[in-house]
């Protein structure tokens, strides 16, 4: 097990507001990770930083991947290093179907041309698991897809992908039951020693599959409580308010 990725004192500021305000995380290869807090403590703030969106800036600082530090990297250079972000509300992309935009990201990503059948082989493989019709991906990538097509396309692109780490934004938000199951446990089966998972999530429905080895309380934010799998049972007892006082 080694260092994946560590954030250290890190601020973030939008549209000139403070939302990060000195957070620190390390992930080691093979953890599985899940952020909670409530609305508007910066989770969905720190995995855009943590991808690169230029729109959330870093004001003081650094974040590192497998060492290197990428503060200041573009998105796509964090991509290819083998970070991927599952959005919580995927927009749709005209004009390409799903196979060739996750075959073109696939080449990118890997510097490799990916040569169609095989790519599609495996691609009709993952939707099989995902209990995706196989006519969605010759659609234009969520144009006309339903909540949970769209959580379920973006995990399909996790599995094609194959990233080192993989950020999970509510992907549980939205769906059934049924598509929750089949989400969390094509996550778990991807999952293994070589690559870590951060998840964000209101629920605990998707953490009884992905088993997490580490849950931290986001409060204001700062990361003010970590600890194992037990914490989400004094969350869901106790509320985020118990926690508060911890973030002054």
């Amino acid at each position: 097990m080694s260092e994946l990725l560590r954030v250290e004192g890190l601020h973030i500021a939008v549209e000139g507001k403070e939302i990060l305000k000195g957070l620190d995380l390390t992930i080691n290869t093979g953890e599985t990770h899940v952020i909670m807090g409530s609305n508007g403590a910066g989770k969905s703030t720190l995995f855009n930083a943590i991808m690169g969106n230029p729109k959330y800036v870093v004001t003081a600082g650094k974040i590192f991947f497998e060492g290197n530090d990428i503060t200041d990297a573009p998105v796509n250079e964090r991509a290819k290093a083998g970070i991927f972000m599952a959005f919580q509300q995927p927009i749709a992309v005209q004009g390409i179907s799903v196979e060739n935009f996750i075959r073109n990201a696939k080449s990118t990503v890997s510097g490799q041309q990916q040569r169609i059948m095989p790519f599609r082989r495996k691609l009709h493989a993952q939707m099989d698991q995902l209990k995706m019709d196989k006519s969605y991906a010759e659609r234009y990538v969520n144009d006309g897809f339903s909540g949970g097509e769209r959580k379920k396309t973006e995990i399909l692109q996790m599995c094609m992908l194959e990233p080192k780490l993989t950020m999970l934004d509510e992907i549980d938000s939205g769906l059934d039951v049924d598509a929750v199951r089949i989400v969390s446990e094509t996550v778990s089966q991807y999952h293994n020693e070589n690559n870590s998972i951060l998840v964000i999530t209101h629920h605990s429905e998707i953490l009884q599959h992905l088993k997490p080895d580490f849950v931290h309380v986001l409060i204001n934010g700062r990361i003010v409580k970590s600890g194992d799998a037990s914490l989400i049972q004094t969350i869901e007892a106790n509320g985020y308010e118990s926690f508060r006082g911890q973030a002054e």
